[in-house]
Parts: C-alpha cells; structure tokens; sequence
C-alpha cells in the first residue's frame, strides 16, 4: 500500500509510469470538477472524515480532520486471494481474466462506465444541502458520502484508464464533463438526474438509490473480469456506510414525527415542525419507484448475455446459489398481455435484472420494517409500504399503464385521482423544504430529525465534526 504518492494506491502505480501519468494528467481536471460541482461553500473547511488507508477490514481507515479538495482519494482493490475462477455463466470454472477480452471489451466498457457515472452524478445532485444541514452530525455523514463517491469514481477510471487505452481516456474525461439534471449533457441514469434539494430526499437517496448501488457492485464483484470483481469488492465496504445513513436517518426522522403525532392534540406532525408520517411515505414511494428502475428491463437480452460472458453475476453468486450456469433454469414473472397481467416461465438468464430487484425489494422492506417497530414503539397505528414494483414506472413492461402502490392496474383517471395521495405534491415539497433551515452549532439538532442515540467513532453526539473556516 503506497499511501505518500500523489495518488495514494496498492496497485503498484509507480511500477507503471504510463498509467501514472495517464491517472496524473486526469487528476487535476477532477479536482477541478470537484471545486465546481463537490458541496458547495464548505470546501475550506475541516471535516471529521474517514479516509481508506488499507484493504484491511479490521484496520482499513483513519479518522482525522480534512479540508475535502485535500482528501486522499485513490485506487485501491481486495488482494487475491489465490486462484480464482469464474463462477457462472458459460465460461463457468475457466481461470478469471486479468486483461479484457476482445469479444467482451464493448460490454465491459459500458459496463464499467454506466457504474461510474453514478459516483459523481451523486455529488453534483447533493452538492447543495450541506447549506441546509440539521446538524454538523449530518452535515459530516454528507460529506463523508460525498468524499467516497469521489473515490468510487477513482476506482472505475483506473479500469478504464488501465484497460480501454485511448476508448477509455476519453470516457474517463467525458465522466466530467456531463452534469445531473443538464438538458444537454445529462448523467446517463435518469435517477441521477433528479434533484436531491431537501434532507429526507438526501437520506431517501442513501436509502433506496444507494441500494440500488449496493447490489450492482455485489453482481459485478462477482464478475470473470478480475479488476473489476476487486474494484467493486472493497466499494462495498465504503457502500455499506452510506446505506447506514439512509436508514438510520430516516429512522430519526420517524422517530421525531411519532413524538410530533402524539404531543399534538389533533395527531398533526406538522403543526409540531415535523414530517408526517404521510408526506415520509411519499417520498419513500418516489425514490423507491426511481431506483427499481436502474435494475433495467424486466426481460433483458443485454442480462443474459453479461450472465453468460461471466461478466455480470447475481448478489452472492458463489455464496446463495448452486446452478452457476442457468441454462435450463426458468423465472415467473407476470407480465403484460392484452391490457392485463399474466404469469409466465422467462428463461432464467433473460430474468436477471428481475433476480436482482427481487433482492434489492426484500432488503429495502427489512428497512421499512425497522421504521414500523419505531412507530409501534410510540403506540403509532400507521405503518409504512414499500411500494410494489410496478408502481410510478416509467421504463420497462410495465410503463405503458399505470399501477397502483400495492401493484393493482388501474385507470388513467384513477391514477390522476390518486396520485397526490401517494406522490409528493408541489406543496409537499415547499412544506418539507420550508424545514430545511440549518442548524449548525454542535450538540444542536433540527426539530424536525431526532438526535441520534451516538455519535462517529466513540465521540459525542455534540461533537464539533465540522470546522469552519479551518479554525
């Protein structure tokens, strides 16, 4: 692990002074990128952050205070573990490639690039709250969020610059130069394009769309392609964070909107300054229904054929499952047919993405779960939904007609009935963003979140996390 070099790595950078400089002329223009587009007035000042030191899960990070433009973002990858193999599709079992195969190199190349667009696509949709802040606790989960991100892009432009040549210089340059929400050079993901302008979108955003990263990675640290695989083993680690942010954050904040339900006398949240558990369920259904979408389609050639190539795997491949090939194999799933639904056997290679969701929806209710035992906690009768995939789609079968949060197929006029009630209205959000007032003196809270129950690393939820002004 070489930590001192102007791109701190474990990939034995220095031995290839090529890809050095490659990596080297790229670095300035992605800090340019981050002064421009990274959080947004707090750039001089020190954060309490978590830097990767190591691959080491029992030692693999420091703590200290770091002005962001000055963190040590660089390249670092799980080490092999001996031989490995592929473990699924048709080259099941061959030895796993350590250089990209000429029939692979267009899929793996897009592969690669639709992940990293994701990383700084994120930060520019966030790059705002920090303004808003309800407190420094959260102020510093944001940017430590952001700064890893950041280092997740770095992950996949040394594959590209490293394995694509000339192909995957420019690619790494025009993942700078496009901007979330751009009408002309938008991110490549529409969930990448929606504007993340108020803290419960924020934690939402870490919630479910960061879910959605974390079964991505799972499926490509499976992947034949050996870089990749390591790459995207260790960007779970730092992944891992991020969804604890969504979840236990949105924990707090239904946790103070039941206090608020029980001390008004009319059970209003909002007359109290909090979030009612109501509007929490419409902004859990609009990110919800936004992420499922960023599986892909339902039935997926492009699926198959990654499964076959040994490039893309299901979420603990070698771990849950015991036919790697699927060749034989079928899914059931209901599709549209003739203005309705109907189950039907799919070949199971054409039913990944599916496979995927089915993961991704099972993790995401065990979340919502925890918010209802907060809620029974605070003898709260409501209760909230994960909203069924289908809903408020506007890719794949299913975005031809419209579906009810429980999944039901209902009618144009019943959606345009409906929908108020189950997505955030113009008022919702000018409600919810009327809270976004900051609060930024340590040990102080927003009313509209709980504190949390403690605080980063052994220190006090009252701890100064954020120094302004490097004083």
């Amino acid at each position: 692990m070489s930590l001192t070099d102007s791109i701190p790595n474990n990939v034995d950078l220095a031995d290839d002074r090529k890809l050095l400089r490659a990596l080297e002329k790229w670095q300035p223009n992605f800090l340019e990128w981050w002064r421009d587009m990274g959080p947004e007035g707090f750039q001089q000042d020190r954060i309490w952050l978590r830097t990767a030191i190591s691959v080491d899960a029992k030692g693999w990070a420091h703590y200290d205070y770091v002005k962001m433009p000055d963190y040590r973002w660089g390249i670092f990858l799980t080490p092999r573990a001996g031989e490995r193999t592929i473990g699924f599709g048709d080259e099941a079992d061959r030895d796993v490639w350590q250089d990209v195969p000429g029939e692979f190199r267009g899929s793996l190349r897009r592969i690669i690039v639709t992940q990293a667009d994701t990383e700084p696509a994120s930060v520019e949709q966030q790059r705002l709250l920090g303004k808003t802040a309800p407190s420094l606790y959260d102020m510093r989960n944001l940017f430590q969020v952001n700064v890893e991100e950041g280092r997740h892009l770095w992950a996949m432009v040394h594959l590209l610059h490293q394995y694509f040549g000339r192909d995957g210089r420019e690619e790494a340059e025009a993942l700078l130069e496009r901007r979330s929400g751009n009408a002309d050079k938008p991110r490549i993901l529409s969930t990448f394009n929606e504007p993340c302008e108020d803290w419960l979108s924020f934690f939402c955003f870490t919630m479910f769309t960061d879910r959605d990263g974390k079964y991505q990675l799972s499926a490509l640290s499976e992947s034949g392609f050996d870089p990749l695989a390591r790459a995207t083993q260790f960007m779970l680690t730092e992944e891992a964070f991020h969804l604890y942010v969504g979840e236990y954050s949105i924990d707090r904040v239904v946790r103070r909107s039941a206090e608020a339900t029980r001390k008004d006398p009319n059970g209003d949240a909002r007359a109290q300054g909090a979030i009612d558990l109501p509007t929490i369920q419409k902004w859990i259904n609009f990110w919800v229904s936004s992420a499922v979408e960023l599986f892909g389609g339902e039935i997926s050639s492009n699926a198959a054929d990654y499964f076959a190539a040994g490039l893309k795997g299901r979420h603990q491949e070698r771990k849950k499952y015991t036919d790697h090939r699927a060749i034989d194999a079928i899914y059931t799933m209901e599709v549209l047919e003739d203005g309705g639904l109907s189950r039907q056997e799919i070949p199971l290679r054409n039913a990944m993405n599916e496979v995927l969701r089915d993961e991704y929806l099972a993790d995401s209710a065990r979340g919502l779960e925890r918010w209802n035992r907060t809620l029974a906690q605070h003898d709260i009768a409501f209760r909230f939904e994960l909203p069924h995939r289908r809903f408020n789609r506007t890719m794949g079968m299913y975005a031809a007609h419209r579906f009810d949060p429980r999944g039901a197929l209902i009618s144009e006029a019943q959606w345009e009935a409906g929908k108020s009630e189950w997505l955030p209205t113009p008022e919702d959000r000018a409600f919810v963003q009327s809270l976004m007032v900051p609060c930024l003196e340590p040990g102080q809270y927003a009313g509209w979140i709980a504190p949390p129950e403690k605080g980063i690393r052994g220190l006090g939820v009252d701890y100064e996390y954020v120094k302004f002004d490097g004083n």
